[in-house]
């Protein structure tokens, strides 16, 4: 049984699978918002210590056009961050669970500053934590914050959600013969040149001795519960 997970939640996770121009909002969608913090809520209920980094992939995705600065796009992606955050927060509280947001950058009236010192006792105390602001750093991925988080916070695993099974040895959605790898270290996946996650992440993970990377569909949120229960669902990456 894990005691500290990192779970790293994309944003698309709380977007609209679909959307209509009479939709209050087109980046959040409140049935897959509570679902999120169910799943989230659910995981901490197991006796599990909970810190969520935030992706911002329903508000902002890059740059719109090869003009733009891409320091500012990063900057825009990390306020997205936030946002989901804050969403994730609410909906986290009026499941009568407390959760606190910290953030890569000084915003104290909405968040907490992060230091890792003081989420590791939030975590302590018993809350769910919400790491926002990425990295705090343009280039840097949320993948590469969800891994330089667990380092800080000494977690047990990393849970990294995608739309596939897990880690394959190619693009499963270009090539229909690709093969799902079950176990695969750190560096193997850093030599094969694997995307699941950025190869700054699994360096940094590989640096810094995190026990295991666990990959697997997120599409379905349960899953999150089977892989920390012990199932043997995705891939594990480990050192």
């Amino acid at each position: 049984m894990y005691k500290r997970i990192i779970l790293k939640l994309s944003g698309e996770t709380l977007a609209p699978e679909k959307f209509s121009p009479t939709d209050a909002s087109h980046s959040f969608d409140a049935g897959r918002v509570d679902r999120a913090a169910k799943a989230i809520v659910a995981l901490h209920d197991l006796g599990v210590q909970v810190g969520v980094v935030m992706g911002g992939g329903n508000i902002w995705r890059g740059r719109f056009t090869e003009a733009m600065n891409p320091m500012l796009a990063d900057q825009m992606g990390m306020l997205a961050t936030i946002i989901n955050a804050l969403c994730v927060q609410d909906a986290i509280q009026r499941l009568g669970r407390k959760a606190t947001v910290f953030t890569a950058q000084e915003m104290t009236r909405f968040a907490e500053l992060y230091r890792a010192d003081r989420a590791d006792k939030a975590l302590n105390d018993g809350e769910i934590v919400l790491l926002s602001g990425g990295s705090g750093n343009p280039f840097f991925t949320t993948d590469t914050a969800a891994a330089l988080r667990a380092a800080e916070l000494r977690a047990d695993a990393v849970f990294k959600g995608t739309t596939v099974d897990g880690v394959y040895d190619s693009d499963p959605r270009k090539n229909p013969q690709a093969k799902l790898i079950a176990d695969i270290t750190y560096q193997q996946t850093i030599d094969m040149g694997l995307k699941v996650m950025d190869t700054a992440a699994f360096q940094l993970c590989l640096d810094q001795h995190i026990p295991e990377i666990r990959v697997f569909n997120m599409d379905d949120l349960d899953n999150i519960l089977r892989v920390a229960r012990g199932e043997a669902i995705g891939t594990v990456v480990h050192p």
